[in-house]
């Protein structure tokens, strides 16, 4: 028998909602309350999400951001900035000590991005993982597709996820965005460059570097098969069976919680 893991499709909600529930996935999976957790989700509006860890000022142009009429929300893990738009995006929740989960955080990902490298190639999609770090040449971007990190997945030397990992209450939390589509000029809109020329070539160079799902598919893949193939992905690449979870009236009132008091707030989004 398989172990069940409990599968949340959340479907479209706002940038704050999305994040709280990432963190509230993790408190009860850490208190023993629900199993392993995937989930997949949308954003509505789209948004812009930076690492714990990032700098907004001088990095991020917020009048761009509103005037597209997107949201910024910090993520509670690290990386580095990420345009969520049109886009299959995933959590995975585990517990550190899970028997199919090694120590180490590079180890882990290249565990969990089994089950993405299985989601690609449900796909037709002949995604690999990305070389390992040392030979990466890095660029210092805010921007989070401007280059492979060790075990993300890439088409051709070009990255096509990209994931970023937190462990809190010995739980890991590893999301990550799955681009359908991609708008590099939208994308770079939400930057901040020293002037048109640099943003430009910036713009240009990261043509070679990303590229989304409908540019390496043989046709356009309307989100439904995309979801899918990422479910049935993960089933394989993590040897689980997905369970339809539900949320209580209760754990949704805890959600509803937490954003209002962190991920809404400017003390939160603005606090690097």
């Amino acid at each position: 028998m398989k172990e069940k893991w409990c599968y949340v499709d959340s479907g479209y909600a706002s940038p704050a909602y999305n994040m709280a529930l990432d963190e509230a996935l993790l408190k009860w999976h850490s208190k023993g309350e629900i199993p392993p957790v995937i989930r997949f989700y949308g954003w509505e509006p789209a948004a812009v999400s930076v690492g714990y860890f990032q700098k907004i000022d001088g990095k991020i142009d917020l009048e761009s951001v509103k005037a597209h009429g997107f949201e910024i929300v910090r993520r509670p893990t690290g990386g580095r900035a990420v345009l969520h738009d049109n886009e299959l995006t995933y959590s995975v929740i585990v517990s550190e000590n899970h028997t199919s989960m090694p120590p180490t955080v590079t180890e882990a990902y290249r565990v969990i991005s089994e089950g993405l490298l299985k989601g690609f190639r449900n796909l037709g999609v002949e995604a690999e993982f990305s070389i390992p770090e040392g030979k990466i040449k890095q660029t210092g971007s805010a921007v989070c597709f401007d280059e492979p990190s060790w075990y993300e997945l890439i088409v051709e030397g070009r990255k096509v996820a990209g994931s970023a990992q937190t462990r809190q209450k010995g739980v890991i939390l590893q999301h990550g965005s799955i681009p359908i589509a991609m708008d590099d000029v939208t994308l770079f809109d939400m930057f901040i460059y020293p002037n048109e020329r640099v943003k430009e070539r910036a713009r240009k160079a990261f043509g070679g570097k990303a590229v989304a799902i409908n540019e390496v598919a043989d046709c356009d893949v309307p989100m439904e098969e995309v979801k899918s193939a990422f479910k049935a992905g993960f089933e394989q690449g993590l040897d689980v069976e997905l369970i339809p979870y539900t949320l209580t009236d209760e754990q949704r009132e805890e959600v509803e919680e937490l954003v209002r008091t962190r991920y809404q707030t400017d003390e939160w989004t603005y606090s690097r």
